[in-house]
Order: structure tokens, then C-alpha cells, then sequence
């Protein structure tokens, strides 16, 4: 039998499909990050199964505990406490190391958190990034920040409720005018979709809320003509000829024009 990875709900625990609930009440034994979590998915659906953890701090030692049984024919099942394991959740190794043995592996879709994210902070195009947890540190994030400044495609990112505000205004310094969404407790009763621009939803959270919470970062806006960008550009070079340190120079002007600080501190550095 494969090893079956199985998606489970984000929030609202109706938001399973049927094959998922169907190879959870017929697996061996189901894999869970939490077993008092899927627990309570189980018993709403009047499903009888054996739990056994499965979560960072054992995923080594288990999956060289379950690699014999999935060779004998057990059927096992994979879960985490949301959405589809293996990303950004334990599960990965033990996926691994099945198809490296030569084992079945198949996976049974569901909900997302950052297709759901996505496509409610109405900021989806063609194409998008996903970021996986933010890092921690101003730093980091500036780091992120950077990369992101000229990107045109949307980003999905994971983020703590308590790191929101420091995040958020790390975001507004380096992207003041980028559009966001702050999504919270997607799917479950007290569900939330901020949007606006980094420094509104910034003010909006000077204070951690409560659930969980995916961010959406809207892409660079396009129709910002060449033109007024090379006049920005040059108007950082004036105040750099004059004095005033660069970064400052691009911080000043950012704030009177619709291009980002960290690109105009990138050309005008290639301009010199």
C-alpha cells in the first residue's frame, strides 16, 4: 500500500474532501503532528483510528521506524494539524525516504492556506512566490524586503500573530505604498481579510492579534512609467552630490514618489 499524505482542513473542520476521510478511517495508523488535533477532526466525522505522533522533534526516528512497516503492506496515513504536509509542516523526510526505498507514495489534495490567502487578499496574478515563514530579525526581513521590491508577481508568506506589528512595520519602512492583505483565521468563524497598503494594515495591527495569520504582498506596481522612475533616480543622485547619505537620499525621495526606497537606492548606486 502507498503511503497516503493527506491535506486537512486549515480551519474549518467541514473542509475535508471524502477520499481524505475515507483513507483516514481505513489506514492502519494515521500520522499526526498533534494527536489531541486530529483527534478532534476525526471524532467530528465519527472516525475510529489508530494516532501516532509525528512532528519535528521524533520525524527522524519515525521514519526509520516506519519504513519496515510501509515495506510489509501496513497502510499508513499522513497528516498535520493543517493543510497538506511535507510543506512547511513535518513530513518531508518521511515522503523522502519512501520514494528513495522505492515505495508508493500518493497524495491527497485539499485545503491551502496560501491559495485560499491568496486568492482572498485579491492580489493573485499568473504567478506568485511563497515564502514559507518569514525570518525573524530586522536584518532578514530587510533582506526579503529587498528581493521583493522590484518583483511584479504577488508573495504568500506565514507569520506568527506576535511578530505581526514589528513585521509590518519593517514592511511600511521598506515599502510604504506596496499593497498587502493580512489574513487571519482563514475559514474558521472569526475570519479576517485586512487589505491596503503596507503602512495602512501596519496601523491597523500595532498590536498582535489573535489566530493565525498568512500575509500577501502584492507585486511592484507596473505602470509606473521609466521615465518618472529615472527622474526619481536622478533627484537621489542631487541629494547624494549634496551630502546627504544615500539611503537617506532614497528614504526621502521614496516617500515623495511612487518608487520604492530600495530600488532607488539600487539604480542610483548603478548610475554613479
Amino acid at each position: 500500500m502507498p503511503l497516503a499524505v493527506c491535506a486537512t482542513p486549515i480551519g474549518n473542520l467541514e473542509d475535508v474532501t471524502l477520499r481524505v476521510l475515507r483513507e483516514l478511517a481505513e489506514a492502519d495508523v494515521v500520522l499526526c503532528e498533534d494527536t489531541r488535533h486530529s483527534k478532534g477532526l476525526l471524532d467530528r466525522h465519527g472516525i475510529q483510528a489508530k494516532l501516532l505522533s509525528y512532528h519535528q522533534h521524533n520525524e527522524a526516528a519515525r521514519t526509520a521506524e516506519l519504513l519496515p512497516r510501509l515495506e510489509a503492506g501496513e497502510r499508513i496515513a499522513l497528516v498535520s494539524d493543517a493543510g497538506l504536509p511535507g510543506v512547511n509542516d513535518p513530513g518531508a523526510r518521511l515522503i523522502q525516504a519512501a520514494l528513495e526505498a522505492g515505495l508508493p507514495v500518493t497524495v491527497l489534495p485539499g485545503p491551502s492556506a496560501v491559495e485560499t490567502a491568496l486568492v482572498a487578499s485579491g492580489l493573485a496574478g499568473e504567478r506568485f512566490q511563497f515564502l514559507g515563514y518569514l525570518p525573524r530579525g530586522e536584518k532578514a526581513l530587510a533582506t526579503i524586503w529587498e528581493e521583493l521590491a522590484s518583483s511584479p508577481h504577488p508573495a504568500v508568506a506565514f507569520e506568527s500573530p506576535q511578530r505581526l506589528p514589528a513585521t509590518l512595520r519593517s514592511l511600511t519602512e521598506a515599502l510604504p505604498d506596496r499593497p498587502v492583505a493580512v489574513c487571519r483565521e482563514l475559514t474558521k468563524r472569526f475570519e479576517e481579510v485586512a487589505r491596503g497598503s503596507a503602512r495602512e494594515v501596519a496601523s491597523r495591527f500595532s498590536e498582535p492579534p489573535k489566530g493565525e495569520v498568512t500575509l500577501v504582498l502584492g507585486g511592484e506596481d507596473q505602470t509606473v512609467e521609466e521615465a518618472a522612475q529615472s527622474e526619481a533616480v536622478a533627484a537621489v543622485a542631487e541629494l547624494v552630490a549634496a551630502g546627504v547619505p544615500r539611503r537617506q537620499a532614497a528614504d526621502v525621495v521614496a516617500r515623495l514618489s511612487r518608487v520604492s526606497r530600495n530600488t532607488l537606492y539600487a539604480k542610483s548606486l548603478k548610475s554613479r
